[in-house]
């Protein structure tokens, strides 16, 4: 017998049936079967497959939304705030697959209730447990480890789900590590786990909690230094979810999540520790009301109590210490009121129209640095006492989504959305590494505020076995953040005297084909984009190309149930070359070799494509057991894919020089084969 595939009606045909824009639902059970590095499942790689989202650097789970930066995207895990969702310095995201139900991405006309970014919300929620039986699952892959465990704790009422991860790549290297390689003395792991708990009081009430805690550790000690650097995110989510009538329900939510960094490091007589973080602590609720069939109405209200940690050092050489007074740490109240109507106007012409009210207000302690008008030297300074009132901003953030449906099944769209951002992402090399500093606006850093204008073309084909779309968009970024040109840290320096601002637009076209039934399933995706940037302060005031405006974008994405066990799956990428600034020349000055770089990111690297191929198999099934395999090969044609270029250089500076200088590529992953055995009883 042929299969038989069971579709919600509401759903099957939502690509041209909702008025919303740039939604992305991605159940783990449709990605399960394409190609992983390393043998580890990733949603955030995932993610970089779709229209209008692009990854970073080779490897990384950074992705960037049609010209955003990473931080103007909002990563949700059940409610929380994800602010660092890297392992391994970017390659394997915090987001365990065995734990995830389902992940959706916003990336244009999110809904009201989401605040606080300004170019996309990835939403995504846990896996409840099994409340009828107890059962577990898990993998054993090259470099990491998981297993999960669920099942009822009241039969029909409770369950639970804990699912945990462990990377070993520091107790299988070690063996094979000589004590006199680049390597010794070096490690490095991570591990996470998530847990969820819910229980039904009744048909109207049930309670859910849930968490996430997961931390990385790296080492290096080579007898002579020892540097320690550990970083971590922990959440908690308690939510009630209650049933008024069949028109009214709730969802009231108390929410933790913190992100913490650590550098320390010794050596002889000096030891040192860098410190920074954030901490929030969130209460929500949510209402949806629906008046009549024609009519969704969604509100509420949140408060968010934000604890940033920016930077701080601390130290000592022998018996002299050197410490700030105390941990430096910045406090903000953020707050929001929503409501949104989904609203069938006819038969052909839905809209959903929202508006969100958010507030923001810095408290002390917090010292404000007076400079003279003249000179731009600090002169003076003004410290506020802790929780006193700083600076206030408000922001007013319509969205607008309407669809006019041409037929049953093909429709026009167009959204319009306005968003704020209160808490910002620096970094000095514009990756998600842990080092990067999350701050608040204050007196001198201004809220992000992102404007976005969408218009696209959508249609199914074959019974809505086929979901295709063209879109088209142009987004405006004010308030956008870098650190001024030459920064390097130092220690008890007032942060923010440190950053320049300017502004950015991003626009494009993109291409979407979905197959979303049959054995034969996937998509294709294609971008086209430009995006810029412009600060007076660098570049010397011009406009200069965004590090991650990658013109041409494509992903092709396909899977095959070749039969009832196997399933096979492959994955082409291709992205033109990210933009970076090059130095162009050297000279002398009164004797000092002086380095003068062109215009900033003006020079691109090379293409970047790769094709990964896997083949899944689900094995022998019994009554207890049930086992299987998954092999895959990422990048299979071992393309030399550029992750950085660095000048080499010949020779030596002399007052008639003789000197060669080559730009050299620096590639990270070739061909990578991987074989993970999963299990499940």
């Amino acid at each position: 017998l042929k299969e038989v595939v069971v579709v919600a009606s509401d759903t099957k045909d939502e690509n041209v049936k909702s008025s919303q824009m740039g939604k992305y639902d991605l159940p783990m059970e449709k990605i399960k079967n394409l190609p992983m590095i390393f043998g580890e499942q990733d949603i955030l790689k995932t993610i970089q497959l779709l229209p209008g989202v692009q990854g970073g650097s080779e490897g990384s789970t950074g992705f960037y939304v049609r010209g955003g930066g990473a931080d103007q995207n909002l990563i949700l895990l059940d409610e929380a705030t994800v602010y660092n969702s890297s392992h391994l310095f970017g390659f394997f995201s915090v987001f365990n697959s065995d734990a995830i139900l389902n992940a959706t991405l916003y990336k244009e006309g999110m809904p009201a209730e989401y605040g606080g970014r300004i170019s996309s919300v990835l939403d995504i929620t846990m896996k409840e447990g099994n409340n009828q039986s107890f059962h577990g699952s898990g993998g054993i892959g090259l470099i990491a480890s998981r297993l999960t465990l669920e099942g009822p704790l009241i039969k029909n009422k409770c369950s639970f789900i804990v699912s945990g991860r462990r990377t070993y790549i520091d107790v299988v290297t070690k063996p094979f590590i000589n004590k006199n390689s680049d390597f010794a003395g070096s490690g490095y792991y991570f591990y996470d786990m998530n847990a969820k708990i819910n229980y039904k009081f009744s048909d109207k009430d049930r309670l859910f909690l849930s968490g996430y805690f997961g931390k990385d550790f790296f080492t290096y000690d080579d007898g002579y230094i020892r540097i320690d650097i550990p970083w971590g995110n922990a959440t908690s989510t308690l939510r009630w979810n209650h049933l008024f009538n069949n028109k009214l329900f709730m969802n009231a939510s108390a929410i933790y999540n913190s992100y913490n960094f650590e550098l320390s490091g010794a050596q002889d007589l000096f030891t040192f520790s860098v410190i920074s973080g954030i901490k929030d602590y969130n209460l929500k609720v949510d209402f949806g009301f629906f008046p009549s069939p024609k009519h969704k109405v969604d509100y509420g209200a949140n408060y968010i109590y934000h604890v940033f940690q920016p930077q701080s050092f601390s130290g000592a050489s022998g018996d002299v210490q050197f410490n700030p007074d105390g941990i430096a740490k910045d406090h903000a109240h953020e707050g929001a009121l929503y409501i949104q109507d989904q609203w069938d106007v006819t038969s052909k012409i839905q809209v959903s129209g929202g508006f969100r009210f958010s507030i923001f207000d810095q408290v002390g302690p917090y010292t404000q640095i007076i400079k003279d008008p003249f000179t731009g030297v600090a002169a003076d300074s003004i410290f506020y006492k802790k929780g006193k009132h700083v600076k206030t901003y408000t922001g007013f953030e319509p969205r607008l989504l309407m669809r006019y449906s041409l037929n049953n099944v093909s429709s026009i769209k167009a959204s319009y959305t306005i968003n704020n951002q209160y808490v910002h992402l620096v970094s000095n090399n514009g990756t998600t590494l842990p080092t990067d500093i999350w701050v608040p606006s204050s007196l001198v850093v201004k809220p992000q505020i992102g404007y976005q204008y969408s218009l696209g073309y959508f249609r199914n084909f074959k019974e809505n076995e086929f979901e295709t779309s063209v879109e088209v968009y142009y987004k405006q970024l004010y308030n956008q953040i870098e650190y001024r040109e030459g920064y390097t840290p130092a220690p008890n320096e007032v942060l923010e005297q440190n950053f320049v601002f300017g502004k950015g637009n991003s626009y494009g076209l993109e291409l979407y084909v979905n197959k979303k039934y049959g054995r034969f399933g996937g998509w294709i995706s294609y971008t086209l984009s430009f995006t810029n940037r412009k600060f007076e302060d660098l570049n010397g005031g011009n406009e200069f190309p965004y590090r991650y405006d990658r013109r041409h974008n494509l992903s092709v994405v396909a899977t095959y149930q070749l039969t009832e066990k196997w399933v096979l799956g492959a994955e082409f990428v291709y992205s033109t070359g990210i933009a970076y600034t090059l130095p162009e020349s050297k000279y002398f000055i009164e004797g000092n070799v002086v380095t003068q770089y062109g215009d900033v990111n003006s020079y691109r690297l090379n293409p970047y494509n790769r094709i990964d191929i896997s083949a899944t198999y689900s094995g022998k099934k019994n009554k207890k057991l049930e086992s299987g395999w998954s092999f895959s090969i990422y990048n299979l044609y071992n393309r030399q894919n550029p992750f950085f270029i660095y000048n080499e250089i010949s020779g030596v500076f002399l007052q008639d020089p003789q000197v060669t200088i080559q730009a050299k590529q620096v590639s990270l992953f070739p061909i990578i084969p991987s074989i993970t055995w999963n299990f499940k009883f």
